[in-house]
């Protein structure tokens, strides 16, 4: 695996052993206060079985670190048959004989000791932590998948992270921010201590001078779109994303609901007041796409939102290189949910843009598609490979994102049609 063979980044096992401890902790609390019924849920092409969600997560481990490291057996026999993504097709997982809940738990916590009996029996190299690294974020995407399939089913919010109570106020961040032309590396650099293989490597791309929104657009400003007809307007829309609009019948985000003149939005299992100033969120990129051009606006390209993130100084957050505090992102469901796009000025980019982590992911105008040289010699080969031109690039992470995973370099990708995850969008000035 030439990858791991260039790596030379090393945590020391305890730390890692916290980290993995901590991560299964997470995992299992995304559905510890579900009733086993609840655990039972309809066949929809964006939420996968919840026993089967779990058990993949504890597989992933299996595969690419017990099973890469020792050469071991597999830790259940018929793992392989139950979680393998890239052999199981989506809809087959409703009719796989998956184990009950207490031996879905049990086969995560065998996996979970074999993992920190390694740890403990053999000091870390640089493979084995690039290795686990690999496993944590694995966790860290379904943790906030889960979270987002809670809110598509209309579950309660998890039991883990912030209050529910709201936000304080800090209100919105209209404007743009000028970015100067120039000669950008884009993508992660060689010393970065974990990346996939889609982030490889940071490369010169020429971008032109351009203007982009302080902030992402908010409720506000996106009600504006709807209630002026933005969503019966074919011209606003592109061939695929009228397609889209008129095969769901979408007038409005798919959480929004109308009542007495105003908007409530279902958060969870309950229906909250439209948040004015927070950004909208569960949009797909062909709704981003439409209210930009509604607007006189356009969505930025990757390199555009990476540029005005960093700079061209590359570092690994828009505030520098250390993760977040809780002051300058929404991240890790501390405030479980959205909160206005004024907030965490300690976390703005060297040009002035805010929340550019955290909050909401946000839509680019980009398909994703692989880095000049891109060659498949990352563990997890299926990760990028199989959806290259068939997505769009998201960046920045949102309130249920990890901390460790969000990184100015990395690069989320879904369909454009996927209104389920939190992903949100800024805007750039036309040209």
């Amino acid at each position: 695996m030439p990858l791991l063979e260039d790596k030379e980044f090393v945590l020391p096992a305890s730390r890692l052993t916290a980290m993995v401890q901590e991560a299964h902790d997470r995992t299992l609390a995304c559905v510890s206060d579900l009733r086993d019924a609840q655990l039972e849920v309809p066949r929809l092409g964006v939420v996968n079985p919840f026993r089967w969600e779990l058990g993949h997560c504890a597989f992933f481990y299996d595969v690419f670190v017990l099973r890469v490291l020792e050469r071991r057996d597999p830790v259940m026999a018929r793992a392989d048959e139950l979680y393998d993504s890239f052999s199981i097709d989506h809809d087959d997982r409703w009719h796989l004989d998956l184990p009950d809940r207490r031996a879905t738990t049990d086969y995560a916590e065998r996996v979970r000791d074999a993992v920190l009996e390694r740890l403990a029996r053999a000091a870390p190299d640089a493979a084995q932590t690039y290795l686990l690294l690999l496993a944590l974020t694995h966790s860290d995407m379904h943790c906030e998948a889960f979270t987002y399939m809670r809110q598509t089913l209309g579950y309660p919010a998890p039991a883990f992270g912030g209050a529910r109570a709201p936000a304080a106020p800090a209100g919105p961040l209209p404007g743009d921010v000028a970015i100067p032309g120039t000669t950008f590396l884009l993508g992660a650099e060689r010393d970065e201590p974990f990346v996939f293989d889609n982030e490889k490597w940071a490369h010169p791309v020429e971008v032109a001078p351009f203007r982009i929104a302080r902030a992402p657009v908010t409720n506000a400003e996106y009600r504006r779109f709807v209630e002026e007809g933005g969503y019966l307007e074919p011209g606003l829309w592109s061939r695929a994303g009228w397609g889209w609009r008129h095969g769901t019948g979408a007038q409005h985000p798919v959480h929004w609901h109308r009542a007495d003149g105003g908007w409530l939005r279902r958060d969870f299992d309950r229906l909250v007041p439209l948040e004015p100033h927070a950004p909208v969120v569960h949009v797909s990129w062909y709704e981003a796409e439409a209210y930009c051009r509604w607007a006189g606006r356009r969505l930025p390209t990757e390199a555009e939102w990476e540029l005005a993130a960093g700079g061209a100084g590359k570092p690994r957050y828009p505030w520098g290189d250390t993760e977040a505090s809780s002051g300058q992102a929404n991240l890790d469901a501390a405030a479980m949910g959205c909160v206005d796009v004024g907030a965490f000025p300690a976390g703005d980019s060297p040009a002035g843009c805010r929340q550019m982590i955290g909050n909401v992911w946000e839509w680019t105008a980009s398909p994703f598609y692989p880095y000049p040289g891109f060659v498949i010699d990352f563990p997890y080969k299926e990760y990028s490979a199989p959806w290259f031109g068939y997505r769009k690039v998201l960046r920045g992470g949102s309130w249920a994102t990890r901390p460790r995973f969000a990184r100015i370099a990395l690069r989320n990708f879904f369909t454009p049609d996927r209104n389920d995850v939190y992903a949100g969008f800024r805007t750039c000035a036309v040209a």
